[in-house]
């Protein structure tokens, strides 16, 4: 027998005690072993659960009882969550979690930890909720030497981005209707001003490139200078906007990793992504191109990823089950800055003014744009050229183009 120990009974944690009894049979009949749950740690009353006799409020009963085998962290955030999960592993506990905050700060030390006692930690819900890509990436994309993951990686703020290009919706008001759905936090700061997606993507490019990418070496920019002008002058030539985290590998086994606003044209699979969905596209030089697509969050979509882990390590626990990655460094990760693409721009200037500062352009129009106003995107150039390029002029908006 196989016992289970949740910490936490919110969403997530609620969730995966759903499937685990909802589709316990076939958990076990997979697994070939019975999987139980065994205690769920809870901080307060929940009346009326019908699993009412599992709760305990003292992490100590699950560390102490040999009879646990898997911890599943899914209380958020990143003290409780640390502490627990280290007491965990080192009494001889394996750890999965999808919390995607302690996993992007505190990975390397864990998963060495998870090392030195044996143990796995698994964490393939932290980042792309129910979307199976952690495991893809370190056993069906061994083979392959990566160059380059780019992902929708927050269902947030592409449902912000799709309602304001499909409703002429405005920020604030695409924002309150997500919040009314249930798709934002009341504080939806982690989701709107990158944070959500900045830690998803050092995940993913340390899984892909094989060193720590930590949150505070990631450039971040938001979606709240996006504007329905934006989004205007974006459709009327077949463009998305869209949140995107990318992760690209640099000469000297360097990164380059940032989360920024993009034009994405309507070619390219990430264009049509819409909605609360997400997708994480990958290069390698074997595979070529290949993109995973769903829901990124949600409550049974991601407690769907956790039992899958759950179910990895249940399958044979004296297995090594590790993700691995190397430590991080302070000058591992590289500025975007210098990184040349093609960039929307939005200016109080009248074309022929924006094209004798920045070359050749492809002009956007859109109905209603005020007098005055260009909005174009222009040839290949580095951050710190387009800057020197735009000195002078009244720049509205300006974002990167993903070629």
């Amino acid at each position: 027998m196989v016992n289970i120990a949740i910490l936490g009974f919110g969403t997530v944690g609620s969730g995966v005690a759903e499937v685990l009894t909802r589709n316990g049979g076939l958990i076990d009949r997979r697994v070939d072993d019975l999987v139980r749950l065994k205690y769920i740690l809870v901080r307060r009353e929940f009346p009326g659960s019908p699993y009412q006799e599992r709760f305990v409020r003292d992490f100590s009963v699950i560390e102490n009882d040999p009879e646990v085998d898997v911890v599943v962290e899914t209380m958020g955030g990143i003290d409780a969550a640390l502490e627990y999960t280290t007491r965990a592993l080192k009494a001889g506990k394996s750890v999965v979690t999808a919390n995607k905050e302690l996993v992007a700060a505190h990975g390397y030390e864990l998963l060495r930890l998870a090392k030195e006692h044996g143990r796995g930690y698994l964490f393939e819900a932290s980042v792309g909720g129910g979307i199976p890509i952690l495991r893809p990436l370190t056993s069906c994309l061994a083979a392959n030497e990566l160059s380059q993951v780019t992902g929708i990686l927050n269902g947030t703020t592409n449902y912000i981005l799709t309602r304001m290009i499909q409703a002429g919706l405005t920020f604030g008001q695409a924002l309150e209707e997500a919040q009314a759905k249930g798709y934002a936090e009341r504080d939806p700061s982690a989701d709107v001003d990158g944070h959500d997606a900045c830690r998803k993507i050092c995940i993913l490019a340390a899984l892909a490139f094989g060193r720590h990418v930590y949150p505070d070496q990631v450039e971040t920019q938001g979606i709240r200078a996006v504007t329905l002008e934006d989004a205007g002058y974006a459709a009327s030539q077949g463009y998305q906007i869209k949140l995107l985290g990318r992760a690209i590998r640099q000469p000297e086994g360097r990164v380059m990793a940032f989360v920024a606003p993009h034009l994405v044209p309507g070619g390219n699979p990430l264009s049509g992504v819409e909605d609360v969905f997400n997708a994480i596209a990958i290069t390698g030089d074997a595979i070529g191109d290949a993109m995973f697509y769903g829901r990124g969050a949600g409550k049974l979509p991601t407690a769907s990823a956790v039992v899958a882990d759950i179910m990895d390590i249940a399958k044979d626990l004296r297995r090594d089950h590790r993700n691995s990655w190397e430590e991080g460094a302070p000058d591992l990760v590289v500025s975007p800055r210098e990184l040349a693409s093609p960039w929307y721009v939005r200016a109080g200037a009248r074309e022929g003014e924006l094209q004798a500062a920045l070359g050749q352009l492809q002009p956007l129009s859109r109905a209603g744009a005020p007098a005055g106003e260009t909005a174009a995107i222009t040839a290949p150039m580095t951050q710190p050229q387009l800057e020197e390029r735009l000195a002078g002029l009244e720049v509205r908006s300006r974002f990167r183009v993903l070629a």
